[in-house]
């Protein structure tokens, strides 16, 4: 089982962003098999609508966060091991010239070792700070996606969609990993969960535990993933993924140990992302995630 762990990126971490090198390092030494950041540009005073897209409450922790593409190429040069992660980049958000780019330095300053992570967003002040239309983000995500794709792979290149424009121009670097870096892709709704099978390399799923923990409906979701592939005409084997799980505060790390190895023998995902920056006034150490390492090692 692959274990992996976020780098100090959000909450009262991001105050300490000058330890990120330090992090990684001992990450890697450690025995983590990837390094993670998420993707928070800012917490609206008076949300329109709560976290995940569900109410109108955002948890204080969302308030802070650091530059994620900083924190990746921060992780990338002082690592030679393992994969380096994104669960999620607010994707639509982002011009698709720039976006590659950015993502391409990062791949390329690793070696190939990076797993880019999209989703399509819940905040609607993000969007609007962004002068991009919150309600058109899923069709936002298929162009750029496609443009992505052209960017990576065709030169010169073109690209002339409904909602996303690339003038004619010669494409910017290209990346490690061939003959484009993979899409991964968290969600799971419908619409989600059939992107994921007919395009995505990868499924992001997430889960709060224990009190948000439905295994049932992991499998449920991967199987509508693994049906919209079989319709597409893809073999639904080659769609790799990486399950983050989000402790809640309290969580002793030997419990927090016994659910991850639970969803890998009910799930058979055998890659595990812990979120440890996201329980309210939880600093997680080092020697915490070496624990948590040893403990699954152990198995």
């Amino acid at each position: 089982m692959q274990i992996g762990f976020a780098i100090p990126y959000l909450n009262n971490a991001a105050h300490e962003v000058d330890r990120a090198a330090e992090f990684a390092r001992e990450a890697e030494k450690a025995g983590a098999a990837s390094l993670w950041v998420g993707d928070r540009n800012f917490v609206p005073v008076n949300p329109k609508i709560g976290a995940g897209g569900v109410g109108n409450y955002i948890p204080e922790v969302y308030r802070t966060a650091a530059d994620p593409f900083v924190m990746l190429g921060i992780a990338a040069a002082v690592t030679e091991r393992v994969k380096l992660g994104a669960h999620v980049l607010i994707a639509p958000l982002y011009p698709p010239v720039q976006l590659a780019r950015s993502l391409t330095t990062i791949d390329l300053v690793s070696g190939g070792r990076l797993i880019p992570g999209f989703g399509v967003g819940w905040s609607i002040e993000e969007f609007e700070s962004a002068n991009v239309d919150f309600r058109k983000r899923g069709a936002r995500m298929d162009e750029l996606l496609d443009a992505l794709d052209l960017l990576w792979t065709r030169d010169p290149v073109e690209y002339h969609g409904a909602h996303i424009e690339v003038p004619l121009q010669y494409a910017p670097l290209k990346p490690v990993q061939k003959p484009r870096l993979p899409f991964y892709i968290g969600g799971f709704s419908g619409a989600a969960l059939k992107r994921i099978g007919q395009r995505a390399d990868g499924w992001l799923p997430a889960c709060v535990v224990p009190e948000y923990l439905d295994v049932d409906a992991v499998l449920a979701q991967r199987a509508a993933i693994h049906a919209a592939a079989a319709e597409a005409g893809r073999d639904p084997g080659e769609i790799d993924t990486i399950m983050r799980v989000n402790p809640s505060e309290g969580v002793p790390v030997g419990r927090l140990v016994d659910i991850v190895k639970m969803l890998g023998e009910r799930t058979g995902i055998d890659h595990f992302m812990i979120e440890n920056m996201t329980a309210p006034n939880v600093d997680a150490t080092l020697e915490e995630m070496v624990q948590v390492l040893d403990l699954v090692a152990r198995g």
